[in-house]
C-alpha cells in the first residue's frame, strides 16, 4: 500500500504532492514500483496536528479523487474517519476506507456495506499519535481483544470479515515499548478471518529504535517490515514502495515460499 499524502503537513512527505498532476506522477511511479494499492490522505494525524473538519477534507479529496481514479488503473483506498468523505470517494473509484479512527462507527459500517467495500479498521486503545493509553493488561492482549470485538461488530451488521484488514495502529495510543511489542508479535495478534496491515513507515518508533532522522528511516522501516511479514503481515502501507517491495519480496519467498 503506497502512501499519498495530499496534505501539506503530514510528518514525512507533506507538501511534496500538493497538486492533482504531482500527486498522479507520484502514485504512477508507486504502481510502477510495486504498489497494489494506493492510499490517499488529506487529513494529517501526526502529532501536534490540527485534524481537518470532515468539511475541509472533502473540500481536497474532491480536488484529487476523480482526478487520479479517472487517469490510474489501481485499487485505491481513501484514508479517512469521516463516513461522508467516505461516501464520496467511494462513488468516485476507490474500493477501499482506511479508517483511522479506531471505534465502530455505525454510519461508516453503513457505508462500507452499501458499496460492499474493503475497511481498515485500526487499533487506537481509545487514545491518538499525542495520547498515549494506560493498558490495564498487555499491548498485544488489548490489541487482540479490540480485533475480535471488531469482527464481531461487523458480523453482526452483516460485514463478512473477509472484506476487513485489521491495523495494529502503530504509533496511535501507544509509546515505544507498545509499538516494538506489536511489531514482535504480529503473529499473536493477526486474525485468521481478516487481512493484516502493518503501517509504521517512518514512524517515531523506526527513528528511536535506529537514531535516524528523515529519509534515513528507509533502513529501519525495511527492517520492521521484514519482521512484519515473518510474523504474518498480509499488506504493508510505505512511503518508498520500491525499497520496501524488493525487501520484503525476499522475505515472503523464504517465510512463505
Amino acid at each position: 500500500m503506497g502512501i499519498l499524502n495530499v496534505t501539506p503537513d503530514s510528518f514525512y512527505d507533506g507538501g511534496r504532492y500538493n497538486t492533482p498532476e504531482k500527486a498522479l506522477e507520484h502514485a504512477e511511479k508507486m504502481v510502477k514500483d510495486g504498489a497494489d494499492i494506493i492510499d490517499i490522505g488529506a487529513n494529517s494525524i501526526r502529532p501536534g496536528a490540527n485534524v481537518l473538519s470532515a468539511e475541509k477534507e472533502l473540500e481536497i479529496i474532491k480536488r484529487y479523487i476523480p482526478f487520479l481514479t479517472e487517469r490510474l488503473d489501481t485499487v485505491f483506498s481513501v484514508d479517512t474517519f469521516y463516513p461522508e468523505v467516505a461516501e464520496f470517494a467511494l462513488q468516485n473509484g476507490v474500493s477501499i476506507i482506511n479508517d483511522v479512527s479506531g471505534v465502530f462507527n455505525e454510519e461508516m459500517a453503513k457505508t462500507v456495506k452499501k458499496h460492499n467495500c474493503g475497511w481498515v479498521i485500526m487499533h487506537t486503545g481509545g487514545g491518538d499519535a499525542n495520547k498515549k493509553v494506560e493498558y490495564s493488561s498487555s499491548v498485544t492482549k488489548n490489541v487482540t481483544e479490540f480485533f475480535d470485538d471488531m469482527l464481531k461488530k461487523c458480523n453482526e451488521f452483516g460485514i463478512s470479515s473477509e472484506h476487513i484488514m485489521l491495523d495494529p495502529g502503530i504509533g496511535f495510543g501507544k509509546n515505544f515499548d507498545d509499538d516494538i511489542e506489536l511489531i514482535k508479535n504480529v503473529s499473536k495478534i493477526k486474525n485468521k478471518n481478516s487481512a493484516f496491515l502493518m503501517a509504521l513507515s517512518n514512524k517515531r518508533v523506526i527513528k528511536n529504535s535506529s537514531g535516524a532522522e528523515g529519509e534515513e528511516r528507509i533502513f529501519g522501516t525495511i527492517s520492521a517490515n521484514v519482521i512484519s511479514v515473518m510474523g504474518g503481515a498480509d499488506f504493508l502501507r510505505v512511503h518508498e514502495v520500491l525499497e520496501n517491495r524488493l525487501a520484503v519480496n525476499t522475505a515472503d519467498k523464504i517465510i512463505r515460499g
